[in-house]
Protein backbone atom coordinates (compact mmCIF):
# COMPACT_ATOMS: atom_id res chain seq x y z
CA UNK A 1 0.00 0.00 0.00
CA UNK A 2 1.52 3.36 -0.97
CA UNK A 3 1.51 6.45 1.22
CA UNK A 4 0.12 9.83 0.28
CA UNK A 5 2.77 12.35 -0.85
CA UNK A 6 4.40 14.05 2.14
CA UNK A 7 3.04 11.49 4.61
CA UNK A 8 5.43 10.35 7.31
CA UNK A 9 5.97 6.62 7.76
CA UNK A 10 4.32 5.34 10.90
CA UNK A 11 6.77 4.85 13.79
CA UNK A 12 7.63 1.25 14.67
CA UNK A 13 5.72 -0.40 17.46
CA UNK A 14 7.98 -0.17 20.50
CA UNK A 15 7.00 -2.09 23.63
CA UNK A 16 7.31 0.14 26.70
CA UNK A 17 6.14 -0.57 30.25
CA UNK A 18 5.63 2.31 32.66
CA UNK A 19 6.87 2.37 36.26
CA UNK A 20 4.76 0.70 38.94
CA UNK A 21 5.83 0.28 42.57
CA UNK A 22 9.56 -0.58 42.69
CA UNK A 23 9.33 -2.92 39.69
CA UNK A 24 11.87 -1.16 37.46
CA UNK A 25 13.89 -4.39 37.10
CA UNK A 26 10.79 -6.22 35.80
CA UNK A 27 9.98 -3.31 33.48
CA UNK A 28 13.59 -3.14 32.23
CA UNK A 29 13.57 -6.87 31.46
CA UNK A 30 10.28 -6.70 29.58
CA UNK A 31 11.27 -3.50 27.77
CA UNK A 32 14.64 -4.87 26.65
CA UNK A 33 12.99 -8.10 25.46
CA UNK A 34 10.13 -6.13 23.85
CA UNK A 35 7.35 -8.19 25.39
CA UNK A 36 5.80 -8.93 28.75
CA UNK A 37 7.64 -12.04 29.86
CA UNK A 38 8.13 -11.21 33.54
CA UNK A 39 5.85 -10.15 36.38
CA UNK A 40 6.37 -9.32 40.04
CA UNK A 41 5.37 -12.89 40.85
CA UNK A 42 7.97 -14.33 38.46
CA UNK A 43 10.67 -12.08 39.93
CA UNK A 44 9.67 -13.11 43.46
CA UNK A 45 9.97 -16.77 42.43
CA UNK A 46 13.49 -16.11 41.14
CA UNK A 47 14.30 -14.46 44.50
CA UNK A 48 13.11 -17.57 46.32
CA UNK A 49 15.27 -19.80 44.10
CA UNK A 50 18.30 -17.57 44.71
CA UNK A 51 17.88 -17.59 48.51
CA UNK A 52 15.62 -20.56 49.38
CA UNK A 53 16.43 -20.64 53.09
CA UNK A 54 16.36 -16.92 53.72
CA UNK A 55 13.61 -15.42 55.90
CA UNK A 56 14.40 -11.93 54.62
CA UNK A 57 15.26 -12.25 50.95
CA UNK A 58 18.37 -10.18 50.10
CA UNK A 59 17.41 -9.91 46.40
CA UNK A 60 14.31 -7.71 46.81
CA UNK A 61 12.69 -5.07 48.97
CA UNK A 62 11.70 -6.06 52.49
CA UNK A 63 8.32 -4.46 51.78
CA UNK A 64 7.58 -6.82 48.88
CA UNK A 65 7.27 -3.95 46.39
CA UNK A 66 10.14 -5.02 44.13
CA UNK A 67 13.52 -3.26 44.12
CA UNK A 68 15.17 -6.40 42.71
CA UNK A 69 18.94 -6.71 42.49
CA UNK A 70 21.19 -7.66 39.57
CA UNK A 71 21.08 -11.36 40.48
CA UNK A 72 17.37 -11.47 39.67
CA UNK A 73 17.95 -9.79 36.30
CA UNK A 74 20.78 -12.18 35.43
CA UNK A 75 18.77 -15.25 36.43
CA UNK A 76 15.73 -14.03 34.47
CA UNK A 77 17.84 -13.55 31.33
CA UNK A 78 19.50 -16.96 31.79
CA UNK A 79 16.02 -18.50 31.95
CA UNK A 80 15.40 -17.05 28.47
CA UNK A 81 18.65 -18.48 27.09
CA UNK A 82 20.36 -15.08 27.25
CA UNK A 83 23.24 -13.67 29.23
CA UNK A 84 24.11 -10.40 30.92
CA UNK A 85 27.68 -9.20 30.49
CA UNK A 86 29.03 -6.43 32.73
CA UNK A 87 30.50 -3.58 30.68
CA UNK A 88 33.88 -2.49 32.05
CA UNK A 89 33.57 1.30 32.27
CA UNK A 90 37.35 1.63 31.71
CA UNK A 91 36.93 0.45 28.12
CA UNK A 92 36.20 3.02 25.42
CA UNK A 93 32.62 2.75 24.18
CA UNK A 94 33.97 2.47 20.65
CA UNK A 95 34.93 -1.14 21.56
CA UNK A 96 31.28 -2.05 22.16
CA UNK A 97 30.01 -4.13 19.21
CA UNK A 98 26.42 -2.88 19.35
CA UNK A 99 25.15 -5.01 16.43
CA UNK A 100 25.98 -8.12 18.52
CA UNK A 101 24.08 -6.81 21.57
CA UNK A 102 20.34 -7.47 21.93
CA UNK A 103 19.91 -4.58 24.38
CA UNK A 104 21.36 -2.88 27.41
CA UNK A 105 20.20 -2.59 31.00
CA UNK A 106 21.61 0.26 33.05
CA UNK A 107 21.54 0.71 36.80
CA UNK A 108 21.45 4.43 37.55
CA UNK A 109 21.09 6.61 40.62
CA UNK A 110 17.60 8.06 40.70
CA UNK A 111 16.18 10.90 42.80
CA UNK A 112 13.40 10.10 45.24
CA UNK A 113 10.35 12.34 45.47
CA UNK A 114 7.06 12.46 47.31
CA UNK A 115 4.69 14.18 44.93
CA UNK A 116 6.35 17.46 43.97
CA UNK A 117 8.82 17.31 46.87
CA UNK A 118 12.28 15.99 45.96
CA UNK A 119 14.08 14.27 48.81
CA UNK A 120 17.86 14.41 49.29
CA UNK A 121 18.02 10.64 48.83
CA UNK A 122 19.01 8.63 45.78
CA UNK A 123 17.85 5.11 44.98
CA UNK A 124 18.96 2.78 42.22
CA UNK A 125 16.87 2.46 39.05
CA UNK A 126 17.01 -0.09 36.20
CA UNK A 127 16.66 1.28 32.65
CA UNK A 128 16.52 -0.59 29.31
CA UNK A 129 17.98 0.57 25.99
CA UNK A 130 17.07 -1.29 22.84
CA UNK A 131 17.22 -1.04 19.07
CA UNK A 132 13.90 -1.46 17.23
CA UNK A 133 13.79 -1.28 13.43
CA UNK A 134 17.25 0.31 13.25
CA UNK A 135 16.59 3.01 15.87
CA UNK A 136 17.83 2.91 19.47
CA UNK A 137 15.41 3.88 22.24
CA UNK A 138 15.67 4.75 25.92
CA UNK A 139 12.92 2.58 27.42
CA UNK A 140 13.14 3.98 30.97
CA UNK A 141 9.91 3.00 32.72
CA UNK A 142 9.78 6.47 34.33
CA UNK A 143 9.34 8.05 30.88
CA UNK A 144 5.84 8.60 29.48
CA UNK A 145 6.96 7.13 26.15
CA UNK A 146 10.14 5.68 24.64
CA UNK A 147 12.82 8.30 23.96
CA UNK A 148 14.57 8.11 20.59
CA UNK A 149 18.35 7.89 20.92
CA UNK A 150 18.91 7.41 17.20
CA UNK A 151 21.75 5.41 15.72
CA UNK A 152 24.83 3.81 17.31
CA UNK A 153 26.40 7.24 17.85
CA UNK A 154 23.29 8.35 19.73
CA UNK A 155 23.28 5.36 22.06
CA UNK A 156 27.05 5.68 22.66
CA UNK A 157 26.55 9.38 23.54
CA UNK A 158 23.76 8.41 25.96
CA UNK A 159 25.97 5.74 27.55
CA UNK A 160 28.94 8.12 27.79
CA UNK A 161 26.79 10.70 29.59
CA UNK A 162 25.37 8.09 31.97
CA UNK A 163 28.81 6.63 32.75
CA UNK A 164 30.26 10.12 33.27
CA UNK A 165 27.80 10.66 36.14
CA UNK A 166 29.68 8.03 38.08
CA UNK A 167 27.45 5.51 39.77
CA UNK A 168 26.16 3.91 36.56
CA UNK A 169 26.53 0.21 35.78
CA UNK A 170 25.87 -1.23 32.32
CA UNK A 171 24.78 -4.78 31.49
CA UNK A 172 24.88 -5.99 27.90
CA UNK A 173 22.05 -8.38 27.07
CA UNK A 174 23.41 -10.92 24.61
CA UNK A 175 22.83 -14.46 23.36
CA UNK A 176 24.80 -17.26 25.01
CA UNK A 177 26.77 -17.64 21.76
CA UNK A 178 27.81 -13.97 21.77
CA UNK A 179 28.76 -14.26 25.45
CA UNK A 180 30.88 -17.38 24.87
CA UNK A 181 32.61 -15.90 21.80
CA UNK A 182 33.11 -12.53 23.47
CA UNK A 183 31.91 -11.00 20.20
CA UNK A 184 30.17 -8.15 22.04
CA UNK A 185 33.63 -6.60 22.12
CA UNK A 186 35.28 -5.15 19.02
CA UNK A 187 38.87 -6.28 18.64
CA UNK A 188 39.85 -3.98 15.75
Amino acid sequence: MSQAPGAQPSPPSVYHERQRLELCAVHALNNVLQQQLFSQEAADEICKRLAPDSRLNPHRSLLGTGNYDVNVIMAALQGQGLAAVWWDRRRPLSQLALPRVLGLILNLPSPVSLGLLSLPVRRRHWVALRQVDGVYYNLDSKLRAPEVLGDEDGVRAFLAAALAQGLCEVLLVVTKEVEEQGSWLRTD
